[in-house]
Formats: structure tokens, C-alpha cells, sequence
């Protein structure tokens, strides 16, 4: 399948070469003439814009860091839109449901499908294909693009309306985000009491308490003190805030929600928006005055 590519980020990056890997002919386009060198060499066709890779293919596929930039590249004066052969918008960044159907609309005028695709697993999950990938928008439309979606990993249909998929995406996300700060305090109330934070990361694990920062986030990022588990702090207080706000428009009760994205809010202050998600136990740690760290052998 002739496939466009816009955005080679940490998930964009590894997401467009699995799809060049896997035989599809990928036209790529980034900001950064490093990232488009990386997969050119591997295969796929640098295009000069964002609209240039619009007048080449039928499916763009985009992986953005913001709203902002994402409706820029969707409808901006040199967009999506100004393409000639685009047929179908796959937007695989996290923007909520509101951001969505904004879009579509602004699609839908110039006879453009979109479909929403927002993927959950991390960088490690792009790199090897394991990402869950949600998609909303008209099924046989989706149909088309599946074995490019599988390519990234399990596909999971969430219905035909914009922002369907989002919505999905963004109750995974808060899930995620509150399990590293619950278990971030938690870890700490142990280490206080004279725990070693390792086994408390195998009983957990072994428990009912168990969950991705205990399995994964702790042991690869936080215990050894290296804190490069490849997400930034700004797209997870991103995908926090939309949640946060998607919620309240429904009228859902957000008390939990609430005291999570304070805390998150905190992190991003002390340590800003370049900086690793994980280092949110750094908040944690210094608010109990403890350290969260593997013991030296």
C-alpha cells in the first residue's frame, strides 16, 4: 500500500519503519531532515511538505505532539487539505474526542475520510509492533488500512463516529497515568517503613495491586534511577488535561481524576516538558523525603 507519513518521533519514527520494513511504500515528512534521512535510507520517499505528501498519496498517516500542530498539518494553510490526492486522514497522535470531530468536519468538506487511530504501548511497543491500536471512523474505510494498522499491533474497531477511538485512548491513558502516581506513593509509604523497593515491585507484582508501573515503569526506569523510559512528561500531562476535560463535559464524577492531574501538574513543574514521565516518582520522593532506588549489590 502507498502510505504517507508525517511526524518521525519517538512513536513515529518506529511506527513508519515497521511499515517500510513490512513492504508498503512510505512517503515520509518531518520538521527534523535527520529523521527523514533515517527511514530514506531504509527505504522510503522524502516528500518536501506536508502537502506534498497529499498530492502523492491516497493514506496519510499522522504522529503529532500536539493539538495545535496536528490541525496544522490536518488544515492549515499548507495541510492536509491542500493535498490533491489525499482519500483518508489515519491520525494516530492522542487529541480527544472534541479535537476529532473538529477535524473530521473541516476533512469531510474537501471529501476526505478520517479516521481516528490513537495507539497505547509506549516507544518499546512501536519498536516491536505490539502497540493496542484503536480506530473509529466508516468500517470499510478502516477495513482498507487494517493490514497497515496491524503492522503496529492489535487493531481494536471503537465504532464509526470521530473521537470514538479517542475517548477509548484517553480512559487507557488515565488509567496509566494514575497507576504511576498511585503506585508512585505507594512505593514511597513502603520505602518510609524501611521496605526494599524491589520486593515490593515483586509482591505487587505477584498480587492484586499489580499494574504497568510496577511491572515495567519501576523496574526499567525508576529503580535503577535512569529515568528514560522514553515518554515525555508534556504528552502525559497532554493526555491527563484532555481526559480531564472530555470527562467533565460528560458530567462523569472526576474526584480521583482531579487529585491525579494536580499531581501531574506538580511534576511537570518541577522538572518541565522534556523531561522522562517517570521522574513523577521525583515528585513523589521528594515530597516524602525518600528515595526510591534499587540497592547496589
Amino acid at each position: 500500500m502507498e502510505i504517507g507519513f508525517i511526524g518521525l518521533g519517538n512513536m513515529g519514527g518506529p511506527m513508519s519503519r515497521r511499515l517500510v520494513e513490512a513492504g508498503h511504500q512510505v512517503t515520509v515528512f518531518d520538521a527534523r531532515k535527520d529523521a527523514m534521512e533515517t527511514l530514506t535510507k531504509l527505504g522510503a520517499t522524502a516528500a518536501r511538505s506536508v502537502a506534498d505528501v497529499a498530492d502523492r498519496v491516497e493514506t496519510v498517516m499522522t504522529s503529532l505532539p500536539s493539538l495545535d500542530i496536528g490541525f496544522q498539518v490536518a488544515a492549515g494553510e499548507n495541510g492536509l487539505i491542500r493535498g490533491n490526492r489525499i482519500k483518508r486522514y489515519v491520525d494516530l497522535s492522542t487529541t480527544g474526542s472534541r479535537a476529532a470531530i473538529k477535524t473530521a468536519e473541516v476533512m469531510k468538506q474537501r471529501g476526505i475520510i478520517q479516521i481516528d487511530c490513537p495507539v497505547s504501548g509506549g516507544v518499546a511497543g512501536a519498536e516491536k509492533g505490539t502497540l493496542a491500536v484503536m480506530a473509529s471512523g466508516p468500517k470499510e474505510e478502516v477495513e482498507h488500512v487494517r493490514s497497515a494498522l496491524e503492522v503496529f499491533g492489535k487493531v481494536f474497531y471503537c465504532g464509526d463516529q470521530p473521537g470514538m477511538a479517542q475517548s477509548m485512548k484517553l480512559a487507557n491513558n488515565f488509567l496509566s497515568a494514575t497507576g504511576m502516581a498511585a503506585s508512585s506513593e505507594a512505593i514511597a509509604m513502603g520505602v518510609k517503613a524501611g521496605l526494599d523497593p524491589n520486593l515490593m515491585c515483586d509482591v505487587i507484582n505477584a498480587g492484586s495491586g499489580m499494574n504497568t508501573a510496577t511491572t515495567q515503569k519501576f523496574p526499567r526506569a525508576v529503580l535503577p534511577g535512569t529515568f528514560d523510559y522514553g515518554f515525555g512528561m508534556a504528552l502525559m500531562v497532554k493526555d491527563v488535561r484532555l481526559f480531564l476535560s472530555e470527562a467533565e463535559s460528560f458530567g462523569i464524577p472526576i474526584e480521583v481524576a482531579q487529585a491525579v492531574g494536580r499531581l501531574w501538574e506538580k511534576a511537570l513543574a518541577e522538572h518541565g516538558p522534556e523531561s522522562d514521565f517517570t521522574e513523577l516518582a521525583k515528585t513523589v520522593e521528594k515530597g516524602a523525603n525518600v528515595q526510591m532506588r534499587s540497592k547496589k549489590k
